[in-house]
């Protein structure tokens, strides 16, 4: 294999590690109780998951009581704060916060009874638990978030002097932490309750199939498959990034995962440090959009609109695949405009070996596809079945290595294709090495799975405190209201709205907090206005709307945190990146309005065979519009050119609301068009650029 393929990726895991799971990696003594409580914190969730989960809210309880502690151990007060060490007053913010989260679980039966005529004692611990999850918020996540909630919080309180429609009578403090901390409408509410179950275990699973090694895999196969087409490195990261997303659900922990490999290889073979950067930033955004293991915000959204998880992720499938067509695509594209090579047969894996070196990694995501798809288990039940999988897959595995592959490796009779730090460890020491290797991956899984979740289930109890709000002032439905004036009556300003609200909220938020938010906010106006024109618009099909949106924030500039990674990885400049990113990721703008008008991208409404003729079609649409935004195909595109395939990518992907007048035109003569001036476009580019090559001759 490449050296360049199979350098170390340790150092990677590491940066993804403090990007998302701490930014505190602290040994000793510290460093050793941070690992128990946080493997602790991973052996609580796997058995509630093979066991059921504790009544009302006490499981909810137990897993804020560890996020508490974790964020306050292993995030710093502030950019400045020691990262050697963890201070007093790191210290006694863990207690108390793990404490007073800890509260509600030994005093379940009393804190049930005494919602609206809660003792002040409760009031004095409600308010200091806010507060703190205010600050592991600001700590683990972003300041943005908690600024919001304060806001929400002032807003419950002054609303009496606020003017016109946002007005309500106001609440006293008593009575809203009383809301807050006492009922299941706020902190306890939906985002935590999701955040302790499903995507808990959803990101615990990413975390085991990461330590096992199916991320290297996966991104040695990508190396594989793409890396001698034109421009492979960009199209391997692509695929990899696709890969990486579908098991992670995670934008900066998959940019620097991959990245750390496809980043210097797409520099070597040509592309400028900001390109190769935001090449890898669109695709890594994107996986958050490929199923089966979507952001944790798509586990809330099955919740919160009450269907099945599985239903959310049948409905994301196609626009996730068009999505990475597309950013494919523009990659094809600039690889041909700037010319730009592919990989060499030596510097690449070879394919078949690749392939067959790492079939064992897959047998649990197929197995956790196999119980969501086929047997219709609970996503929290298949996802604990599936981790049981991937520890007998991790210990099998080391097992084969240490008794066949690495002798045979050093006996020279096999080429190394993978972990060449595994293979350094049982060179050291051979003697016991699969049992030593299998407690480290297995430990590492559940330490990292819990130091990711850590900050996630802060900033879902920070949304729960928004919620409450919400619910307690019936803010949501006024912003309907006033979305719905603002808007006219017409569906297509109020999606735009939401477009730019998404946007800008979610600039300085991660996806999970901005898609609670909005689906609070904007959503109910959208389906307010499907229900007035009797549009019929799927539930589903509005808060993936949202969804999307706030997803594509991550690359957006001026913020956009998976930007600031890739560049630190090619030694570029993050803005210039995020922008790059930026015009990569155009396709997932316009996405969610043609599944908002065609529906049948969400699977709904449709059957097979209309599906194994909208999917190729679709396709060829996201091409298209890939030809707007690269200005290039065979040759520069004139400008008149590409406003033609600006259109054709919107007639192919959503040919079926084209009238001229009272006609309503074929959807199947719409398509047949479209394709037919596709092929005389690249005729006449083939002209075009023969003609060219001739002068130059």
């Amino acid at each position: 294999m490449a050296k360049e393929v199979i350098q170390d990726t340790d150092a990677s895991r590491e940066l993804a590690r403090a990007s998302e799971s701490g930014s505190r990696l602290l040994s000793g003594k510290t460093g050793l109780l941070i690992s128990l409580i946080a493997i602790s914190m991973s052996l609580f969730q796997l058995y509630t998951g093979f066991f059921g989960e504790l009544p009302g809210a006490k499981q909810l309880s137990i897993h804020l009581t560890f996020a508490m502690v974790l964020c306050f151990l292993c995030f710093p007060f502030s950019k400045k704060s020691s990262k050697d060490r963890v201070s007093i007053f790191d210290a006694v913010f863990a207690v108390i916060g793990g404490g007073t989260a800890f509260y509600l679980f030994v005093n379940y039966d009393h804190v049930v009874h005494a919602v609206g005529n809660a003792p002040l004692y409760d009031i004095i611990i409600g308010a200091v638990l806010i507060v703190l999850i205010l600050e592991a918020t600001r700590r683990s996540v972003s300041p943005i978030l908690p600024i919001i909630t304060i806001v929400f919080l002032l807003y419950a309180f002054f609303g009496p002097y606020l003017p016109g429609d946002l007005a309500h009578r106001g609440f006293r403090v008593k009575r809203i932490i009383d809301h807050i901390f006492m009922t299941g409408q706020g902190l306890w509410g939906v985002p935590l309750r999701v955040s302790a179950t499903f995507v808990f275990l959803f990101v615990l699973f990413g975390s085991f199939l990461e330590k096992i090694g199916a991320g290297e895999y996966l991104i040695n196969l990508s190396f594989a498959l793409m890396g001698r087409f034109r421009g492979g490195p960009a199209k391997a990261a692509v695929v990899a990034s696709c890969a990486m997303g579908s098991i992670s659900g995670s934008s900066i922990a998959n940019t620097v995962t991959t990245g750390a490999m496809t980043i210097p290889l797409m520099k070597k073979v040509g592309f400028k440090p900001h390109v190769a950067a935001a090449v890898e930033v669109a695709a890594s955004t994107n996986g958050q959009l490929m199923p089966p293991i979507m952001g944790a915000a798509a586990f809330i959204m099955a919740e919160i609109i009450g269907v099945p998880y599985i239903s959310i992720v049948k409905a994301a499938f196609i626009p996730a695949v068009l999505s990475y067509a597309a950013i494919f695509s523009i990659v094809h594209l600039e690889a041909v405009k700037e010319n730009i090579r592919g990989l060499t047969k030596e510097e690449c894996p070879p394919m078949i070996k690749t392939l067959l070196s790492g079939l064992h990694y897959l047998i649990p995501l197929a197995l956790l596809i196999w119980l969501l798809l086929v047997t219709m288990w609970t996503p929290t039940t298949a996802a604990a079945w599936s981790i049981l999988i991937a520890c007998f897959v991790a210990a099998g595995n080391n097992i084969y290595r240490a008794r066949y592959q690495f002798p045979r490796v050093l006996a020279g009779k096999v080429p190394l294709l993978e972990d060449p730090n595994a293979f350094e460890a049982f060179q050291q020491r051979p003697h016991g090495y699969m049992w030593r290797r299998t407690q480290t991956e297995l430990l590492g899984a559940l330490e990292t799975g819990a130091r990711n979740m850590a900050g996630i289930a802060a900033a879902c109890a920070c949304c729960g405190v928004i919620i409450g709000v919400v619910t307690l002032t019936g803010l949501g439905l006024k912003m309907a209201t006033l979305i719905t004036e603002a808007a006219g009556g017409s569906l297509l300003l109020t999606l735009i709205f939401s477009v730019f609200a998404s946007i800008i909220l979610g600039m300085g938020l991660p996806t999970t907090a901005t898609y609670i938010i909005m689906a609070s906010m904007t959503a109910p106006a959208i389906l307010t206005i499907s229900a007035t024109q009797n549009l019929g618009l799927p539930i589903v099909a509005v808060h993936l709307f949202v969804f999307y949106y706030g997803i594509v924030a991550d690359d957006t500039p001026p913020v956009g945190l998976c930007a600031y990674a890739a560049a630190g990885i090619a030694g570029s400049d993050p803005i210039k990146t995020g922008w790059k990113s930026f015009r990569l990721d155009l396709a997932a703008f316009t996405l969610p309005f043609m599944f908002i008008y065609n529906t049948k991208l969400l699977m709904m409404n449709t059957n097979v065979l209309e599906l194994i003729y909208i999917i190729p079609i679709s396709i060829l649409g996201m091409f298209c519009w890939s030809v707007f935004i690269q200005g290039h195909w065979r040759i520069r595109t004139y400008v008149w050119e590409r406003f033609v395939f600006l259109g054709l990518a919107f007639l192919l992907v959503n040919p079926g609301h084209l009238s001229i007048g009272d006609v309503h035109l074929n959807q199947h003569l719409v398509n047949g068009l479209a394709i037919v001036t596709m092929v005389v476009i690249y005729m006449w580019q083939r002209a075009r650029q023969k003609k060219a090559a001739a002068i130059a001759a």
